[in-house]
Formats: C-alpha cells, sequence, structure tokens
C-alpha cells in the first residue's frame, strides 16, 4: 500500500518536454497544472517530497479538511507548492519564508493564483522566533491551519522554529506538518514538540522515510 499510495504521489510531478531558460518543475494537484520555478542552488528553492507528500493529503481529503475560507499559513514555503495548492482549495493563504526566497516564492504563487482562486494568497517574511509579536500579532492573527513541509532538517535553529509553531498556533489552530526524517536531531525535535502539543501520525510513508503529522495544543485535539 505505501508504494502504491508513493507512486501516485510522485506520479503528480510533471517535468518540461524542452530545456528552457528556468529550471521548472510541473505538478498536477488540485485540478490544476502547477510550473514551480527553481532554484538548485538553495535548499528552500527547490521542491522536496514531503511537500508532494502534504498536498496529496489536502488534495484526497478535502471533505475531512475543507479549507474553503479557512486562514492557513505555510511556515517555510519554499517555492510556494504547499502554499499554491491549499490556495486552489479554497484557502486565504499566507506564505511564509526568509527574505531571500521571497522572490522566487512570490514569482510562484502569483503565477499558479492569479485568477484561479477564490483568494489571492499574500507572500510574507518570516524568520523563525525573529519579531514575531510584530509581524504576526497574537491580538490579530488566527489561523485555522499551519502548514509545514520538511521544516525540521540539518540547520541551528530548531529552538527558533518551535517558538514560531508555539507563537502562530491558538487553542484551536491545526497543524498538518510532513517531515522526513534524517538524523537524531529530527527525533529530538518532535520530542521537545510533544512537551507543547498533541501529535497524531496520519500517514507514513516508510519508502519516503516521511511520516504526515496533525498537531494541536496539549489537550485540544480531542476537542
Amino acid at each position: 500500500e505505501d508504494e502504491q499510495i508513493v507512486a501516485e504521489i510522485m506520479g503528480r510531478r510533471f517535468f518540461p518536454d524542452l530545456i528552457t531558460h528556468k529550471t521548472w518543475e510541473g505538478f498536477h494537484f488540485a485540478g490544476h497544472e502547477i510550473r514551480i520555478t527553481e532554484a538548485t542552488d538553495c535548499y528552500g528553492a527547490v521542491v522536496w517530497p514531503s511537500a508532494l507528500v502534504l498536498c496529496y493529503f489536502l488534495e484526497t481529503n478535502s471533505k475531512q479538511c475543507n479549507l474553503v475560507d479557512k486562514n492557513v499559513i505555510e511556515i517555510g514555503a519554499g517555492t510556494g507548492l504547499v502554499s499554491i495548492v491549499a490556495s486552489l482549495l479554497g484557502a486565504f493563504v499566507t506564505a511564509t519564508d526568509l527574505p531571500e526566497l521571497l522572490g522566487n516564492l512570490q514569482h510562484n504563487v502569483l503565477q499558479n493564483t492569479k485568477q484561479k482562486c477564490k483568494h489571492q494568497p499574500c507572500v510574507k517574511e518570516l524568520s523563525w522566533g525573529i519579531d514575531l509579536e510584530k509581524n504576526f500579532p497574537r491580538s490579530s492573527c488566527h489561523f485555522d491551519y499551519i502548514m509545514a513541509a520538511d521544516v525540521v532538517y540539518y540547520h541551528p535553529f530548531l529552538d527558533e522554529l518551535l517558538l514560531t509553531f508555539d507563537h502562530l498556533c491558538k487553542n484551536d489552530t491545526v497543524i498538518l506538518w510532513a517531515m522526513k526524517f534524517r538524523l537524531e536531531k529530527e527525533n529530538q525535535f518532535v520530542d521537545r514538540f510533544q512537551m507543547l502539543f498533541d501529535l497524531e501520525m496520519i500517514s507514513n510513508f516508510p519508502s519516503l522515510n516521511i511520516a504526515l503529522y496533525k498537531a494541536m495544543r496539549k489537550g485540544r485535539m480531542k476537542a
């Protein structure tokens, strides 16, 4: 079953027939052909398999996870694929990442959502743990969903990442988080994450070493 679903997920990706001056990959999600411009010299400007896993879940569970008119923020949006799919599924999306990635992110989001979405998504800078209250004040920012794909990897900002999850997450916010396990640091982060959030694995793909989680603040999952 794992291999069958993984084949279906990876089958959503296609490549240009001809070599062009810009590197791009294509994807089929939410009834649309999505073209993503990449930059191979930057981790944040490449589409990783965790993003495909999350997009596939959003599309195939659109009844249980109805995004229409929901307020969604994606952290570490990278190329923007997850944000684009969430927008095409009817959400009002804020796609965030580091300042050096915003140009490519904005290009992809605009190219794939303009006049196609109920709500035009916005792109905003978010450096984890920095100026959170200034840029995303708790009093006015309420997100129904926080989405993250492959944000935990070998980098020195895991404390800041946890702080960012904590700041953005209200009592009724649902976190959808796809993660590829590579090193022991990932397991350690999950342990720390569970000190603040109830965590439920909703999909697991051993052949990709990727798990998809749903999380809410402690004690709120059943409610």
